[in-house]
């Protein structure tokens, strides 16, 4: 199998790059931090010797990017338009898109009652307001991959909800709880009340999962998560007991929040994979890391 891997640097992508390697798949990588730019490789490559691409190059970092650049971040919109341009132009058989679930219209993910989110609740032809510019180049990307589908390649779409991993940037929440946890902080800071939810999903099932919808040929959409609602407040206590002290909770109002509720209905992932690394685990593997 060769592999064209984009932002094999990044966090989703250097797993990706390490567990192909492990089935001895050749990967050729496409990483703006060691000097190649995905966007000028789309526009200028025209290999067609690839049996497989999956792109996990794009520009995000956390709540804070999320809402406070949105026009970087809409920089996505370029880079997916032109990854599917060239998997048309070269004739890469199969390929990968990472979505997300910001991808889900907001107005499901408001307080109250939680709404799983259910992969038929985006309507590509009226799919409601995302979750922001990042949001936004999620579903325009999934339309995008529909017409690569149409010119003959197969195209599997995942939407993973929020992957954590011990080696995160601490720009997202679950290393910088980790890393509150290990300075022993108390009080402890939380964004918000504390009270929206997540679904929690470790990089490594990120990864297995994807592999498996390769295997099993699902082009999906397909969320990646465990279905498993847990709001700020519970990870902070899930991660200071397990780092064995019980500190003062301070909740920031006016932090970047997003939406209230996000958590996935997981059941057309677990026909072709099931999850492997607890929220639990996952904490324990970060704090000894």
């Amino acid at each position: 199998m060769r592999v064209l891997l984009t932002g094999s640097g990044g966090f989703v992508g250097g797993h990706m790059l390490a567990a192909m390697r492990e089935r001895g798949w050749e990967v050729v990588n496409v990483e703006l931090q060691w000097g190649n730019d995905a966007l000028d490789f789309f526009r200028y490559d025209t290999d067609p010797h690839y049996d497989l691409a999956i792109h996990g190059a794009a520009v995000v970092g956390g709540r804070a990017s999320i809402d406070g650049s949105p026009l970087g971040v809409a920089t996505n919109l370029a880079l997916d338009s032109w990854y599917f341009r060239w998997l048309v132009r070269t004739g890469t058989p199969r390929a990968v898109f990472f979505s997300s679930s910001a991808a889900y219209p907001v107005e499901l993910q408001q307080p109250g009652d939680i709404h799983r989110l259910v992969e038929d609740d985006i309507d590509l032809h009226n799919p409601g307001l995302p979750d922001a510019s990042y949001g936004l180049a999620k579903v325009t990307g999934e339309r995008l991959a529909q017409y690569a589908e149409a010119e003959g390649c197969r195209v599997h779409v995942l939407r993973p909800f929020s992957g954590y991993g011990e080696d995160q940037d601490d720009c997202y929440p679950f290393p910088a709880f980790i890393g509150r946890a290990k300075r022993r902080e108390d009080p402890f800071e939380v964004w918000g009340d504390g009270s929206s939810t997540r679904d929690w999903i470790h990089v490594d099932d990120v990864v297995g999962a994807t592999l498996a919808a390769i295997d099993h040929d699902v082009t999906g959409p397909v969320n990646l998560g465990w279905g498993r609602a847990t709001s700020f407040d519970q990870l902070a206590g899930y991660v200071t007991r397990a780092a064995g002290y019980t500190p003062r909770i301070k909740h920031l109002p006016t932090a970047p929040q997003g939406v209230h509720h996000r958590v996935c209905d997981p059941t057309r992932m677990l026909g072709f994979y099931q999850p492997t690394v607890t929220l639990e685990e996952g904490i324990r593997r970060a704090l000894d890391s």
